[in-house]
């Protein structure tokens, strides 16, 4: 029982290989702590051994999904989360469950390199203070009081140039790197950097129901404030699908496929940034029906681009 095998416990009789039921095991068991993790051993055992289930992989979850048929689709608990089923990761639409394996596999096959990031990459560039990211936006102020430079988190340029969309990463921090290693930075920073964002952003929630009921004190109803949410919900879809486009666009071959999907993952990339900066924001009774339009706006254009960019697969 303690090395987790009880579910399979044979008759003691010599030369006898017959299994004993569970129901026998429990009259005979007088424990009742060994009796509940006889029970979650062989609970476990079934959902295991059955294809056509499998437990939620979220933390304190104990659920286990159960489908029709076997396929690549998002299944969601009754916990709220949402992942796939046939690889048990979370949902990681427009990459192949084989695909992400082979990411993953590359990903601590490189550790080296990945290590080389978070030691080279994370100090303004104006004035080399250490900047700690606090929030899933990329738009970064030196918290140095007589620098205060505006750059981008994951590039490091300037943000002015390009706004919301980072495509480019400095060469001065580049190049002691071979081409290949280049070109997997490029797809891997940007991975990393959505991933962090998104654990970020998940964070909002707490903070925009705290805002909706601010909002609720100040004459606004239930429904009216529900814009919140809703943002940050796409917010986070579109940060999971910027994550996993990236895996994608790695493995995909240089043509005009490649040229159309990454120009839709810019734009999509550029939209959410500026949603979730929207989102960040300090909301007051001055600037409410501003935030709000802007959001709305956006959260609409965000969830369009999301669903285009799947066309293009």
């Amino acid at each position: 029982m303690e090395e987790g095998l009880g579910q399979t416990i044979a008759c003691a009789a010599h030369n006898c290989d017959i299994l004993v039921d569970d129901v026998t095991v429990t009259k005979l068991v007088p424990d009742a702590k060994v009796k509940i993790k006889y029970q979650l051993l062989i609970t476990n055992s079934f959902v295991e051994c059955n294809r056509l289930l499998r437990w939620c992989p979220s933390v304190d979850c104990t659920c286990a999904i159960k489908v029709q048929y076997i396929e690549y689709r998002p299944v969601k608990c009754r916990c709220g989360h949402v992942f796939c089923f046939q690889c048990g990761e979370n949902w990681h639409d427009p990459v192949q469950c084989r695909i992400l394996k082979k990411w993953a596999k590359k990903c601590d096959d490189d550790s080296e390199t990945s290590n080389w990031i978070a030691a080279n990459t994370k100090e303004c560039p104006n004035c080399n203070v250490t900047i700690e990211k606090n929030g899933g936006c990329n738009h970064m102020v030196c918290k140095n009081q007589s620098c205060k430079h505006d750059f981008c988190w994951v590039c490091l340029g300037p943000w002015e140039p390009h706004g919301s969309s980072c495509y480019f990463v400095g060469y001065n921090m580049l190049f002691n790197l071979t081409l290949t290693s280049y070109r997997y930075l490029h797809y891997y920073n940007r991975y990393m950097n959505h991933m962090a964002s998104l654990k970020f952003e998940h964070k909002l929630y707490s903070a925009v129901k705290e805002k909706m009921e601010e909002m609720q004190q100040h004459n606004m109803s239930w429904i009216e404030v529900q814009f919140l949410r809703k943002a940050v919900d796409i917010l986070c879809q579109c940060r999971q699908t910027l994550m996993y486009t990236y895996v994608f666009a790695y493995y995909l071959k240089k043509n005009n496929q490649l040229l159309i999907f990454e120009d839709n993952q810019k734009d999509l990339e550029s939209a959410t940034e500026t949603l979730s900066e929207y989102l960040e924001r300090d909301i007051t009774s001055e600037n409410l029906a501003d935030i709000k339009q802007k959001v709305q706006d956006k959260y609409r254009y965000v969830f369009l681009n999301d669903f285009i960019i799947f066309i293009y697969i």
